[in-house]
């Protein structure tokens, strides 16, 4: 008999200060009309010193519990998907993220695959899941602030200066009878597994070298291979994996009817809706977020409930795409 995985709760977090267009324009000389037009940043959140990854993570992943209506000595595995840029090197994130939401009966552990890392941590939860019936709750859990790792005045990162912080998590039960997960889909092609990485020379005119143990900024480092490989491929890719997590999941890409997506810049997004048959009505655009690597799909689903673009019934689509370079997608039936 097939058991049904769902989602029981979500939940985000993201930090008061806020960056606008305007400010960020000082800092990059790109004029404000780039930024928000082309670039699709009406301003973004920027985290204080205490808001490290597994603050902003914990503090999603308790409305995420709150929301499920369960305590969190239910939960059985807490998985963190967010930043490898966290709170300490070489740590395991997840075991703080399990401790400070008291979820003392679970185990925790991190997966990682960059902005595309929450449709896989979806698709893998559930995969668990369905194996081991001693997992009736798994908390996954997110947290970023990337822009840290970008210098504002290194031209080959301008791709990356929509990141934006803040935390976002989801919380899956087994036997669930609502928001039920259908299927998922990846893709990478590791001919751009290199193609963003940190330098020292890409922290030049950005301040200190150093971020506490970390040294350096995140740098292109074969901008015009990258340009034209994802010029190449991206579209397809991304049509790829949101049509085969339908299918994959026993639908088909005509019957998705919400597409949850990490942000880019605008022309890119509506390509990737025209391509995929649907219009921006049947999705939202993050554009006073930024790009929070893998917390984009939790809140794209917030957004999208908040704005009544997901209906009860509804099949909907969560995508990514990380540097590496991967693309993912996750089907659900909402309600």
């Amino acid at each position: 008999m097939s058991v049904n995985i769902g989602i029981a709760g979500f939940g985000t977090y993201f930090p008061p200060q806020i960056e606008t267009a305007a400010e960020f324009a000082q800092r990059t000389d790109i004029p404000e009309a780039i930024l928000r037009e082309k670039m699709g940043i009406r301003q973004r959140h920027i985290a204080s010193e205490r808001e490290s990854v597994t603050m902003m993570a914990t503090e999603a992943a308790r409305k995420a519990i709150a929301q499920a209506g369960i305590t969190p000595e239910q939960i059985n595995l807490v998985i963190s998907h967010g930043s490898e840029h966290k709170d300490h090197l070489v740590w395991n994130a997840a075991a703080k993220i399990q401790h400070n939401v008291g979820a003392t009966n679970a185990y925790a552990f991190e997966m990682y695959a960059l902005c595309a890392g929450a449709p896989i941590a979806l698709h893998m939860a559930r995969s668990m899941m369905l194996a081991d019936p001693r997992l009736q709750y798994v908390l996954l859990a997110a947290g970023s602030r990337e822009n840290d790792l970008i210098n504002p005045r290194n031209e080959r990162s301008r791709f990356m200066f929509n990141f934006g912080a803040g935390g976002g998590a989801m919380l899956l039960q087994r036997g669930a009878q609502k928001n039920l997960l259908l299927g998922a889909a990846a893709i990478t092609d590791g001919s751009l597994s290199e193609s963003v990485i940190l330098t020292p020379t890409a922290a030049i005119g950005a301040g200190p070298e150093a971020l506490g143990d970390l040294r350096g900024r995140l740098d292109v480092t074969n901008p015009d291979y990258m340009a034209e490989r994802l010029g190449a491929t991206s579209l397809e890719n991304f049509v790829r994996v949101i049509r085969e997590a339908a299918e994959n999941g026993g639908a088909a890409l005509a019957d998705v009817k919400f597409l949850g997506i990490t942000h880019m810049k605008k022309s890119f997004y509506l390509q990737i809706l025209e391509a995929v048959g649907l219009t921006p009505e049947q999705s939202v655009y993050l554009e006073d977020y930024g790009h929070v690597q893998s917390v984009d799909q939790a809140l794209a689903l917030e957004l999208g409930l908040a704005q009544s673009k997901v209906r009860a019934g509804d099949v909907i689509v969560l995508a990514g795409a990380g540097t590496g370079y991967t693309w993912s997608a996750a089907s659900l039936r909402w309600g």
